[in-house]
């Protein structure tokens, strides 16, 4: 495959893949909280059920892309659906509900259904184009002399995203209905576009052949005993990441709600802006050192990193009360230190499982894949938010509804789950040691 033409698809499907998530991640929450005045539970509700979503649509269409031998047709025809799905959301108003259900009718409870159904459906052509199809593309079209660069170029994606995301964010007022509705036009067209522009810019790698292996065995296939003793590895570094997963879950449904809500800061995308430049040249750069180390000998920092970040943004300026320009330094720091961990987290993760998949079989394990990025974390980590935001604080709106703040809570939370898996990979690592021995 053509180099330049493979970064080229790499970063442009990557990077517009993740900012469409980004929408969904991290703004569909700010957006049922704002326009439907959403509790904890909704939120979290949203979450899991697009979380289900996304591994059911890996699983099948992994196998499915397996199956026929090429990823270019979903990658390309999956954008644009995804495309059209998130134009959709432009009709989710509390206005055009009022006029469908009726003036009487709970517009906000109404909502927050149609959003998470909407958001299921999303889902499912975004993970069938992005989790299913555009991952294994890149699986097919790296080795393990390349991927750790590649993977390191996809992982800082996210918070190339994220700043993309939050530096158009700005110029929209976020308590408007139509701000709301110009974003999802905006997001949506250009996800289309991406998905026209593939057709003439990716290409199959060479070594992906039609998978003579039954559909339905294909999906079960990497559940097969045999097959989890002969991938061993595979399936700790899976387990291992599930942990991670559910880390970040615990708190980044809730993030933005509780920088703008519980701390006040409405500038938080000045702040965030130089964590999230930081943290992405920092992610492009350490894929060299993953490529050069291999697994155990880069997981440690990124996972310190992101340990320390929470202790930061759990202790200011929750525990040790700090405000004004000493507040917004910590929680700068704290970011940075957060997001750095956990993009980092997620290229040494992602190139050790690209490396541990079989030849030819990236399809199958797809939804493996997908099950412990998205499906577990997605489940268990805002279940773990929501259970310590369940007494938080509330604050009255103007119109007589109330809203959940965000508490500290969730960084201790995620700190938790954070330590544990630091302890299980050292004792793992130790144990594996002495066998060498």
């Amino acid at each position: 495959m053509n180099k330049k033409k493979f970064y080229l698809a790499l970063i442009i499907f990557s990077l517009v893949g993740q900012i469409a998530w980004v929408v969904e991640n991290m703004y569909f929450n700010v957006f049922i909280y704002k326009m439907f005045n959403a509790t904890a539970d909704n939120i979290a509700l949203m979450v899991q059920a697009s979380a289900v979503a996304a591994t059911l649509t890996t699983v099948f269409i992994g196998a499915l892309s397996d199956k026929i031998g090429k990823r270019k047709i979903f990658m390309c025809a999956g954008y644009i659906a995804w495309g059209v799905s998130i134009l959709a959301f432009a009709l989710v108003r509390v206005d055009v509900i009022s006029g469908i259900f009726g003036a009487t009718a709970n517009a906000a409870a109404i909502g927050v259904a149609i959003v998470i159904i909407l958001d299921c459906i999303m889902t499912f052509f975004g993970s069938s184009a992005n989790d299913a199809a555009y991952n294994a593309w890149l699986t097919d079209n790296t080795d393990q002399t390349n991927r750790g660069k590649a993977e390191g170029l996809n992982s800082m994606m996210p918070l190339l995203a994220i700043l993309v995301v939050f530096g158009g964010f700005m110029g929209f007022d976020l308590d408007k209905a139509s701000s709301w509705t110009a974003i999802y036009i905006i997001i949506g067209a250009i996800v289309l576009i991406i998905g026209i522009l593939g057709f003439f810019i990716v290409e199959d790698a060479p070594k992906t052949e039609r998978d003579d292996l039954g559909y339905f065995k294909t999906i079960l296939y990497g559940f097969r005993p045999s097959v989890i003793k002969q991938n061993a590895p595979m399936y700790l570094t899976l387990a291992a990441f599930v942990v991670f997963g559910v880390s970040i879950q615990v708190f980044m449904p809730y993030l933005l709600i509780y920088y703008e809500q519980t701390l006040g800061m409405s500038d938080y995308v000045l702040i965030m802006a130089p964590a999230i430049i930081v943290a992405a040249v920092m992610t492009a750069l350490y894929g060299k050192v993953i490529d050069k180390n291999g697994f155990f000998g880069s997981v440690f920092i990124p996972l310190g990193a992101l340990c320390a970040g929470y202790v930061l943004l759990f202790v200011f300026p929750g525990i040790v009360s700090v405000s004004g320009v000493l507040m917004k330094i910590t929680v700068f720091i704290g970011s940075m230190l957060m997001m750095c961990g956990y993009l980092c987290g997620m290229a040494v993760f992602g190139a050790k499982l690209r490396n541990d998949t079989p030849e030819g079989m990236a399809g199958r394990f797809q939804g493996l894949r997908i099950i412990g990025q998205v499906l577990i974390p997605g489940v268990v980590g805002p279940a773990i938010g929501a259970a310590v935001l369940r007494d938080a604080e509330t604050i009255t709106n103007g119109d007589g509804t109330t809203s959940f703040l965000p508490s500290n809570m969730i960084f201790l939370a995620a700190l938790i789950v954070a330590a544990v898996l630091c302890a299980a990979i050292a004792v793992y690592l130790v144990i594996k040691k002495r066998k060498i021995k």
